[in-house]
């Protein structure tokens, strides 16, 4: 049931197509109001503030910024559902790492594997809902070469802490 006007969803559905254009019906769900153009500008331009804020604290931040600006600048309720939270992201790694089959004493969570983990939550907002991690590997890859900074991780190590925080936030 749609709050839009007391039109109820089926009704929308049922509508011709000049009708839904007319309510900015979504055009899988039937629901009203959908502004998916406005919603991507959001997304692109929020992506494009929250990397520039981030860069102050370096490629990581600038990766995380990103993310987060194009979660908000999406729009918080068409992105609720992709929204992350790299302070609890950040934490659960920190408490987890040292029980993961990839786990190494000899490496330091700030330094070597925090820039892993980030690749894998901050970019999955970037990919449609049930993408695979294999499937946008390429471009995980490059990210994590633009973020990696003093980390002793070549991309093969990475990668499995990437693919971990990945399917997290899935």
């Amino acid at each position: 049931m749609s709050n839009y006007d007391g039109i109820d969803r089926d009704e929308v559905k049922a509508m011709s197509q000049e009708s839904r254009r007319d309510l900015n019906a979504d055009v899988i769900t039937g629901e009203p109001g959908s502004h998916p153009i406005g919603t991507g500008i959001g997304g692109v331009g929020g992506a494009a503030a929250g990397a520039a804020i981030g860069s102050v604290a370096g490629p990581l931040g600038t990766l995380i910024g990103g993310a987060i600006g194009a979660i908000v600048g999406g729009g918080a309720g068409h992105a609720a559902a992709e929204a992350i939270d790299p302070t609890r992201e950040e934490a659960y790694w920190r408490a987890e790492y040292a029980n993961a089959d990839y786990y190494k004493a000899d490496y330091e969570f700030d330094r070597d594997l925090h820039p892993a983990y980030a690749v894998g939550y901050a970019n999955r907002a970037r990919y449609p809902v049930g993408a695979r991690f294999e499937d946008h590997e390429t471009d995980l890859r490059r990210s994590w070469d633009e973020v990696k900074g003093d980390s002793r991780l070549a991309w093969e190590d990475a990668r499995l802490a990437s693919r971990d925080a990945w399917n997290r936030v899935s």
